[in-house]
């Protein structure tokens, strides 16, 4: 059987923590910039990570 294929946009998008869990970018900050407030651009700019119901699908996504 031919080995399984990783996701390409889920390894530009998503890095492993060292406890296993998945880091991620937050959305929104990329343009249309201009009506978002200060404060909501300077939290958009810190990493989070992925949803607990969510790291399941990302974690296959990436093949791990």
């Amino acid at each position: 059987m031919p080995k399984m294929k990783s996701n390409s946009g889920a390894k530009k998008r998503f890095k492993v923590t060292g406890t296993g869990r998945l880091k991620r970018k937050k959305a929104f900050a990329n343009h249309i910039l201009t009506k978002k407030d200060q404060k909501r651009k300077r939290n958009l700019r810190h990493d989070t990570l992925v949803d607990a119901a969510d790291e399941p699908r990302m974690k296959r996504l990436l093949g791990s």
